[in-house]
């Protein structure tokens, strides 16, 4: 298994008033936006992300990050056979993820995420 990518999730209240500062602080553009969460990056390169989350629409909260990989399942075997605590259950989302969530020993819970 590897890992595709890794990006924080900063919770806000107001995602387009929030996105629209941070383009303007940072200069990263949107890259995604589904209306509850948003993602920027600077332009032509998707290595740096940030995403901003207003509130998860399926999750029992929201994570604190988002770590993409190549095979999701043996993420979930791996997370079950390491003891980690699963706050959301494997799932395939209807926005083309399939993901869980775990917490770790430090109480950050993290999704983990792989594209259908």
């Amino acid at each position: 298994m590897d890992v595709v990518r890794a990006v924080p999730l900063l919770t806000v209240t107001d995602l387009n008033g929030t996105l629209d500062k941070y383009v303007q602080v940072t200069g990263m553009e949107v890259v995604m936006n589904h209306g509850w969460i948003a993602t920027l990056a600077p332009a032509g390169d998707s290595s740096a992300q940030l995403s901003l989350i207003t509130a998860d629409p399926t999750g029992p909260m929201n994570p604190s990050a988002s770590v993409e990989v190549d095979d999701v399942d043996a993420a979930y075997r791996a997370a079950m056979d390491a003891g980690l605590e699963i706050v959301y259950e494997i799932s395939n989302e209807e926005w083309g993820v399939r993901r869980f969530f775990f917490r770790d020993s430090g109480g950050n819970v993290v999704n983990v995420l792989g594209h259908l």
